[in-house]
């Protein structure tokens, strides 16, 4: 048996200020999302804002539901909307906040795996990358493509 290493490639800011002017324009529309999230259980709010290759961006929040886990998280929200209504449109970009009783985050909160799974698809769907900047207040995090984020992932061959 060998020992095989993986190396992935995220990269951090400081604060909104140090991101290129498109990155904190669709950041700034995921914090705006978080607004619309339906979180009266566990007072988290996620937004999520996906930018189309065709100029369009999309929102999504997280909504959940007394009847757990039949609430949908803020990524998913906005991507399935986005493939149902631009089919043949590949994601360029996906920006994810959030805030815990109205208040932002200091530190991103990351994808969870179902949401992982299905940015890679939606990758995979088109063979483009797709940027993923995960924002807080003081810090965030951004990787050029969801096999950074996903790199062991289940793909159907």
């Amino acid at each position: 048996m060998k020992e095989v290493k993986l190396e992935i490639t995220v990269y951090e800011a400081d604060g909104i200020h140090e991101l290129q002017e498109a990155d904190a324009a669709l950041l700034k529309e995921a914090t705006a999302a978080t607004k619309q999230s339906y979180a009266p259980y566990s007072k988290f709010n996620v937004g999520a804002a996906v930018l189309m290759e065709n100029g369009e961006i999309i929102y999504g929040s997280n909504q959940e539901n007394a009847a757990y886990p039949s609430g949908l998280c803020a990524e998913r929200v906005a991507l399935f909307y986005a493939n149902s209504h631009f089919p043949n449109v590949p994601v360029k970009a996906i920006a994810v906040n959030s805030a815990v009783n109205g208040k932002d985050n200091d530190d991103p909160v990351f994808p969870c795996g179902d949401c992982r799974q299905v940015l890679l698809e939606c990758e995979n769907r088109f063979g483009k990358p797709i940027k993923v900047i995960m924002g807080g207040v003081k810090n965030i995090k951004i990787v050029k493509g969801v096999k950074d984020l996903l790199p062991l992932s289940f793909v159907l061959k």
